[in-house]
């Protein structure tokens, strides 16, 4: 099964994307390629074929029309009153059916929590619980308003398609939103064996692209390529060669793709005039990835930047962070001062980032007990194996 996650979880945003543009429904889009990748399962036993894609494309779109000429026979039932789809060419992906299905979760019908919870399961193929834990939200509430928001979309025959130019900006800021979830959930993975993803982090930087070529003019899209580009620049030195996480002060940066790096600050020159949150991060991702070492980061910058953000965004996450730049600027002890203004936000009850700031800046400030004490806090609400290895090794150096 290891063997396969890695197919799965690359097929399964194309899939479904392109199975509801060909049958038009988003819940049994959803359920026909989930029995595909279970057919798979089985049928896979000696490894997954030549075209992958393809196979499970097939599958599911025969399992989808199955159950179409089932409903479609049985009066009453939701499926009913749909026709069944008379294109019988083969069903392959095309380039832009995740951005169709991302504009259309997008839909100004739908509330800002389910757009984005229902479009991090249907195209990133995320678990309800790693949504959950992206969203700092419960299970149950996720799993609701995914559960509402498909309703809906079939109710309302929302249609499955990239809107008119006209409607686009409308629906531009979520879709950035989702792209950046997407490209977030592989680059600081929240759960499971793997400190990243690196399906996602393709799709997110892909997606970037994709925006920037459909809406050349939209800086906040530069911003948000900008952003992604540059961490994701960083990707291969965030881990060891035994996948042990590697603070950013101790990565080789010989080993920094200048390549990527280099497109992320040209997409960042583009971004000059965007409004949205994506620039100012950007702008922090640029500081750290030109900056020679660790001795030498820009820290001034850094702080300005993260105060731009609040200002266009406030957000909890955003003021715990700048509370550990304003640490390194100003000193630890500011830093922790401004911790403790944001540390009962209830919105970062169930994270482990204000525990795990708080023992960082403790454990440099030789307060090492104290620094131990957060450690295992932090740890208790981490559910990543790699963030856990990595807090066990801080609480070692501070001989708890």
């Amino acid at each position: 099964m290891t063997n396969l996650d890695g197919v799965f979880r690359r097929e399964w945003g194309p899939a479904v994307a392109t199975l509801a543009r060909w049958c038009g429904d988003l819940t049994l889009a959803e359920d026909a390629v989930q029995e595909a990748f279970t057919e798979a399962l089985r049928a896979w036993a000696d490894g997954p074929p030549d075209n992958p894609g393809g196979w499970l494309m097939t599958v599911a779109r025969n399992r989808a029309l199955d159950r179409i000429r089932r409903e479609s026979s049985r009066p009453g039932k939701e499926l009913a009153a749909m026709p069944i789809p008379t294109d019988d060419r083969p069903v392959h992906p095309v380039r832009d059916d995740e951005l169709r299905m991302m504009f259309t979760c997008a839909h100004p019908a739908l509330d800002r929590p389910s757009q984005l919870a229902l479009t991090l399961r249907l195209i990133s193929g995320l678990t309800v619980p790693e949504i959950a834990r992206a969203l700092m939200q419960s299970e149950a509430a996720v799993g609701q308003r995914i559960t509402r928001a498909k309703n809906k979309i079939r109710h309302a025959n929302i249609p499955l398609r990239v809107p008119p130019a006209e409607l686009l900006g409308e629906r531009t800021p979520h879709v950035l939103a989702c792209v950046y979830s997407v490209f977030t959930e592989g680059y600081w993975s929240t759960g499971g064996p793997s400190a990243i993803r690196d399906d996602l982090c393709d799709e997110g930087v892909r997606l970037a692209g994709e925006l920037c070529a459909l809406m050349p003019t939209v800086a906040d899209a530069h911003a948000l390529a900008a952003l992604t580009l540059l961490h994701d620049s960083r990707r291969a030195t965030r881990v060891d060669a035994g996948g042990a996480l590697l603070p950013l002060e101790e990565q080789d940066r010989s080993r920094w793709d200048r390549t990527r790096m280099a497109r992320g600050l040209d997409r960042l020159t583009r971004a000059s005039g965007a409004q949205g949150p994506y620039l100012p991060q950007a702008v922090i991702a640029a500081v750290h990835a030109t900056a020679p070492n660790w001795a030498a980061t820009d820290w001034p910058t850094i702080c300005a930047a993260y105060d731009r953000l609040i200002a266009v965004a406030d957000s909890p996450m955003a003021r715990a962070n700048h509370a550990l730049a304003l640490g390194f600027r100003d000193g630890f002890a500011v830093g922790l001062a401004a911790l403790d203004r944001v540390a009962d936000d209830p919105r970062l009850a169930r994270s482990s980032v204000v525990a795990s700031i708080r023992a960082d800046l403790l454990r440099r400030s030789d307060r090492l007990t104290e620094a131990a004490h957060w450690y295992r806090i932090a740890l208790d609400r981490s559910a990543s194996d790699p963030a856990q290895d990595f807090l066990r090794r801080r609480l070692a150096e501070c001989g708890g």
